[in-house]
């Protein structure tokens, strides 16, 4: 178990009641005393006294910096709450048969691409265009499923909508599916952009008792709606008028985009008839959404072994360094200096004329 000191912290805090060792160099030095017979004959040398304190500086680090190192210490992970540019998005999938069919309404061959598998690509690429986005995945066809929360973790997003590839039931039931779209909100926060947006190629009639409720949600979270409608090759515009009766059991994506429009929240229909024209409403409602979000970034532990035992080693370099050097200056010092100028004196012992 580590004690935290504020943002810090050691693994092994016992160890530090031993960092009043580091203090022994103020004690005794660890460079080799030589006997003077009158030190204060000797001309003040500030030189001398500025290597002797970078020594015992030196010496206190090195002991300090090993002690701390044994210690473990790290900085402490922390959340950071950060402000950048985004929304909350609630993205509502329809799952619906009718889904796995091409924009032309066919079965896909070759190289065409069916409604469902051209909006998990354009929405997996929206998905990884901004950092700050959040976003929450729902699916629904007979009833909703939540497929992730609201998140700001983008891989788990784009895996979330590439999982979308089972074709549902042929009804679609979009009255639950925007109730659950609509709970991943969660609590209000100020200034936060939230965006419902519903990925669907039909409609369904809506209880009137389940409009009131819809509404009371719509009012209480008041999202941005947009309607990516893929329209099929030939079928009527959300904005075409039945030529007989004009009820929502004729024509329910006309009626259902009424009541969008109905419910006092900004709203917006795209009608997209094949992949370029999906990508285009998709880039257009990220240009729409762009107001400051806050974030929050989560910073790990960060290990600080290895400064201390950098500060350390460089104590016990100055250390080593000094060490050599007074080793060398005895070797090579003024004494030898002198033995080496001195000359040898020889005596020689006359010779006797006799001898």
């Amino acid at each position: 178990m580590g004690a935290p000191f504020g943002s810090f912290g050691v693994a092994t805090p016992w160890l530090l009641w031993l960092l009043p060792l580091a203090l022994l160099p103020l004690l005794r030095s660890a460079t080799r005393r030589t006997a003077i017979s009158a030190v204060s004959a000797a001309p003040a040398d500030p030189l001398s006294a500025a290597i002797g304190a970078v020594l015992t500086v030196s010496g206190i680090l090195a002991l300090a910096g090993l002690i701390v190192a044994l210690a473990g210490p790290y900085r402490a992970g922390e959340h950071v709450t950060r402000t950048g540019i985004g929304a909350q998005v609630s993205m509502l999938i329809d799952r619906s048969g009718s889904m796995n069919e091409t924009f032309a309404g066919r079965q896909p061959s070759g190289e065409e691409e069916s409604k469902a598998a051209a909006s998990r690509r354009i929405l997996g690429a929206f998905v990884g265009e901004r950092a700050h986005d959040q976003f929450a995945v729902t699916a629904f066809s007979t009833a909703p499923m939540l497929v992730v929360p609201m998140t700001d973790r983008r891989d788990a997003v784009r895996a979330a909508i590439s999982a979308i590839d089972r074709p549902g039931l042929d009804y679609t039931n979009v009255a639950r599916g925007l109730g659950m779209a609509l709970s991943q909100f969660g609590p209000a926060a100020p200034g936060v952009s939230r965006a419902l947006l519903l990925v669907s190629d039909g409609a369904a009639v809506i209880d009137p008792r389940i409009q009131a409720q819809l509404r009371a949600e719509f009012a209480k979270v008041r999202p941005n709606l947009y309607w990516l409608f893929l329209r099929t090759k030939g079928s009527p515009s959300i904005h075409d008028k039945p030529a007989g009766e004009d009820t929502p059991q004729a024509a329910p994506e006309r009626h259902l985009d009424l009541f969008f429009k109905s419910l006092g929240v900004p709203y917006r229909a795209f009608e997209a008839e094949g992949a370029e024209a999906v990508a285009g409403a998709v880039r257009q409602i990220e240009a729409l959404e762009r107001d400051p979000i806050p974030y929050t970034e989560i910073r790990p532990r960060r290990d600080l072994t290895g400064y201390a035992y950098a500060a350390a080693a460089f104590g016990l370099l100055v250390l080593v360094l000094a060490k050599l050097a007074e080793a060398d200056f005895l070797r090579q010092g003024p004494h030898a200096s002198t033995e080496r100028a001195a000359p040898v004196a020889r005596h020689e012992t006359p010779r006797s004329d006799a001898a």
